[in-house]
């Protein structure tokens, strides 16, 4: 089938990190592989759950550096991943159900926000030697803080769930949910998988499709089996491509 004009598959490895490299080495084969390019995007944590810090010069970020030269976009992806704050209400819900108590950016204050952004920034870009692509938050959260911050900031690209935008203007690029799969439990990942089907089906009108994969997904064959069959179907339609293609688009 002919790659539709205009149409684009924006496919991304999130939790980039020392403590994930073998899964995101095997993650980053197999999109290269299915997409016969380098056209993805990696989600760099600077000190995963304050565990695993990248730090300039180590063999990791030599590796963060030949991943940028050969073309796959890095963001920022917060900066611990793991959510600390005391939520209430629905951000208490969201964050004890939906994120495994990962959506770092949830709860943070302007201040805190701000401050664990420009530190992301200045350590990825030092490393890559090159403007990031931009930010994304942990679980594709943000609370208020979080995004009063993104609008103060120095970033050309956000996302969540369900759109990317740019955060100084609010101008939407895209629309449309990210496909995406969980390893946490059997019901999680049968759920996933079941919607990975649908979208297979149904998203291909959108102009552009998003794919985001994570180092859990390794763990589990039907996963994998999935990712590949989904990246397969949409690139058989459209370009793999990148992110900041999106800044001159209008929807």
């Amino acid at each position: 089938m002919p790659v539709s004009e205009g149409r684009r598959l924006l496919a991304s490895i999130h939790d980039v990190g020392p403590g994930s490299e073998r899964e995101v080495d095997k993650l980053a084969g197999l999109l290269t592989d299915t997409l016969r390019c380098s056209r993805f995007a990696m989600l760099v944590v600077p000190d995963h759950w304050g565990r695993h810090p990248i730090r300039p010069g180590t063999p990791f970020a030599n590796r963060l550096k030949a991943w940028s030269d050969s073309g796959i976009e890095m963001f920022v992806h917060g900066w611990y991943h793991r959510d600390t704050a005391e939520h209430h209400g629905l951000a208490g819900l969201k964050a004890r159900y939906m994120t495994a108590s990962e959506g770092e950016f949830l709860g943070l204050s302007y201040t805190e926000a701000a401050r664990r952004m420009e530190d992301g920034r200045a350590l990825v870009e030092d490393i890559i030697g090159r403007k990031s692509a931009g930010f994304i938050a942990p679980a594709w959260l943000y609370g208020p803080g979080a995004i009063h911050a993104l609008r103060d900031s120095s970033f050309d690209i956000v996302e969540d769930h369900m759109k990317v935008w740019i955060p100084q203007t609010g101008r939407v690029v895209a629309r449309g949910p990210v496909i995406t799969w969980a390893s946490r439990s059997t019901a999680r990942t049968a759920s996933s998988l079941a919607f990975a089907a649908l979208a297979r089906q149904a998203l291909h009108p959108l102009r552009t499709v998003r794919v985001a994969v994570h180092p859990g997904d390794v763990s589990k064959e039907e996963i994998l089996s999935s990712i590949e069959k989904t990246l397969r179907c949409f690139a058989g339609r459209r370009a793999a491509g990148s992110y900041r293609s999106l800044l001159d688009q209008r929807i």
